[in-house]
């Protein structure tokens, strides 16, 4: 079943040009989109909420634990060098488990199988923290996710997820944030959606949160069935978003309403 999902989605994308898809050069930033006062919460760190997860992220960076007692510093050493770029890479395939990961589940594996340490929960603070310290070396350097012969597959599966009509309201994802995008809903303005910010502070939240966390949300505004937190349907639709927010600049930890 899995194949012929994959199969169905790569016909579909070779046979259509998606309508409503936003061309390269009218790519925007959530960040446009906002009032002046939060563009200068997000870009004064001592304002920014995120950056109270990046300097956690910062202390267990350096911290040792698991059965290795070690500590992510011990393999990677100083992180503004080793992790510079690598946020701006992810989601991308790993070549052992031949499928697409996020940048919390590299995370975990590390952690699982280098430091030897019990992964993090989903959403948990430490993952987030870690996310985000990892993610903020990344910051002002263009999304820049792989599309070669290993990720096309998974690419036009996440396109599939995008367009694809769901629960009970009947919508896409296109719908709201191509063919839509800058109109209002309830009052709010509809981004483009990109995910060039994550994990980011939501004020709506009060906290920081994934990716993963926001795509389930707006399921459930749907009134969709929700994807479990790292299944194969929500991080292929992570890398397709990549893909369609690429060249815009990393900004995490983000801010948004």
């Amino acid at each position: 079943m899995r194949f012929w999902r994959v199969f169905v989605s790569l016909m579909l994308v070779a046979a259509t040009t998606v309508a409503g898809e936003i061309p390269t050069s009218e790519r925007r930033s959530g960040y446009s989109q906002m009032s002046a006062d939060l563009q200068r919460m997000q870009d004064d760190d001592s304002a920014n909420p995120g950056m109270l997860w990046v300097l956690d992220g910062e202390t267990l960076w350096g911290r040792q634990e698991g059965a290795a007692a070690k500590s992510c510093a011990d393999c990677h050493g100083d992180a503004a060098q080793s992790m510079k770029g690598v946020a701006a890479r992810y989601p991308a395939v790993d070549g052992a488990l031949k499928r697409p990961i996020d940048l919390e589940e590299r995370i975990n594996l590390c952690h699982a199988n280098h430091q030897g340490a019990t992964p993090f929960a989903a959403e948990s603070r430490d993952l987030l923290a870690l996310t985000a310290y990892v993610a903020r070396q990344s910051k002002g350097m263009p999304v820049n996710v792989a599309e070669d012969a290993a990720a096309l597959p998974f690419i036009a599966a996440g396109r599939a997820l995008f367009l694809q009509r769901q629960g009970q309201l009947n919508l896409s994802c296109g719908n709201c944030h191509d063919d839509n995008w800058g109109h209002k809903l309830g009052g709010a303005m509809i981004p483009q959606g990109h995910p060039n910010g994550y994990p980011l502070y939501r004020l709506e939240w009060q906290d920081l949160g994934s990716l993963q966390r926001r795509l389930r949300n707006c399921l459930i505004g749907m009134r969709a069935e929700p994807y479990a937190y790292g299944s194969p349907e929500v991080i292929e639709l992570e890398l397709f978003l990549a893909v369609r927010a690429k060249w815009l600049s990393i900004e995490s930890p983000a801010i948004r309403p």
